[in-house]
């Protein structure tokens, strides 16, 4: 007979890794103070984490979520749909909503379930959820959830979408979902560009700005940097990165968020989010809003670390974020990379597919708005050396 655990048993690839030294996964770290990061009692240079704003460890935002503690407890157990939902909960909502420029908002458990709930309620059967191929897992989780069909363009082709969108039934309902800023590559949707040609075939736009929020459009996400807020029917972000939290909402039409808020199963069976996070994420937007220089530093930092990778001669893609790459190619040149940088002090990602296309292995290396001018030329000068070291860089 078999056995559905045999699938697990033969699974050997982690092991064989690990035995190399060179597995980079699940390093538990001692401790995380957003710049720096310690690790078995040696001090990183932190350039992987999505804390853009350098947030986590910002006094108001900490004290905010112990007061919520002292106040509220620990957590609502139970779902927003029924006992969980707390004024501060429906606060948040309003002041999203208000943030992102659109009449109402949602907010779910984590930013992965506003995907889940939020493409599963809207696509129906006879429905199509349209994607880019670069689109991340969680875009793909809640299409695979949904009901309806799923068809996807290549990435950030314009043409290509238009030739997906042209395919489908004129009497289908289509909603075309994009990120907004890529988390790999740190690329931007053309969401100018991609506008006229959703509305041409009658669909709808969702953008997923969990790395843009905080980012892009002085904070407000992709949309807003490029001034077509209006055009773009539902914007959802996540607490993860900017915020400093846990959690997510999705923004729109006050009668399509209602819809979503009663079908969406990811938030009708699911617990709400603690009152500790709620009001680290209000803290956290006070923040953007109170000190907007950090929204032009975390820019700033990118711009520089970029210009100076490129400058030393890495290949870093069609970048133009806070969220850098560097294409090596070789998935095993990916991790032995990784690691001698790891060894050297500088705390990145590497990425192999399916994370990226194969043959596309990247680090993926990320800049805060708390990263000083000493950290980040200390992480070029680490870059340098291991990049002469395994040839990436002459």
């Amino acid at each position: 007979m078999a056995d559905i655990f045999e699938k697990a048993f033969s699974y050997t690839t982690v092991k064989e890794i690990k035995a190399t030294g060179y597995y980079p996964y699940f390093i538990a770290l001692d401790g995380h103070e957003g710049a720096e990061a310690v690790y078995r009692g040696r001090r990183l240079l932190m350039f992987g984490s999505n804390n853009y704003l350098g947030l986590t460890t910002h006094p108001k935002v900490r004290e905010a979520a112990i007061e919520a503690i002292r106040r509220y407890g620990t957590s609502c157990t139970g779902s927003r749909f029924l006992n969980g939902t707390l004024l501060m909960h429906e606060q948040l909502e309003h002041e999203l909503a208000e943030w992102v420029g659109k009449p109402a908002a949602l907010v779910f458990s984590t930013g992965y379930q506003v995907n889940l709930g939020t493409i599963s309620a809207l696509v129906g059967r006879r429905d199509y959820a349209v994607l880019d191929k670069d689109d991340h897992a969680s875009i793909l989780d809640g299409t695979q959830l949904a009901l309806g069909g799923m068809k996807r363009f290549r990435h950030n082709d314009v043409a290509d979408l238009d030739r997906v969108l042209g395919k489908l039934p004129a009497d289908a309902g289509k909603l075309v979902i994009v990120d907004g800023l890529f988390s790999m590559e740190g690329d931007i949707a053309p969401l100018p560009e991609m506008i006229p040609v959703v509305q041409q075939h009658g669909a709808r736009l969702m953008v997923d700005d969990a790395h843009a929020m905080g980012v892009l459009g002085g904070g407000r996400g992709t949309a807003a940097r490029f001034g077509v807020t209006d055009e773009v029917d539902l914007i959802m972000s996540t607490f993860s990165k900017s915020f400093a939290s846990l959690g997510g909402f999705v923004a729109g039409d006050a009668d399509v968020i209602s819809y979503i808020k009663h079908t969406g199963r990811s938030i009708i069976f699911s617990a709400s989010i603690p009152p500790s996070n709620a009001a680290a994420a209000l803290a956290a937007l006070d923040v953007m809003r109170s000190e907007p220089e950090r929204v032009q530093q975390v820019n700033a930092n990118a711009d520089y670390m970029r210009g100076e990778l490129r400058r030393l001669g890495f290949d870093t893609g069609n970048s133009c974020t806070p969220v850098i790459p560097i294409i090596i190619g070789d998935d095993q040149l990916c991790f032995v990379v990784w690691r001698h940088l790891f060894d050297a002090g500088l705390f990145v990602n590497p990425v192999i597919s399916p994370g990226v296309p194969p043959g596309r292995a990247l680090l993926r290396t990320s800049y805060m708005a708390t990263h000083t001018k000493e950290h980040m030329d200390r992480a070029l000068a680490i870059y340098e050396q291991v990049g002469k070291a395994f040839g990436l860089i002459k």
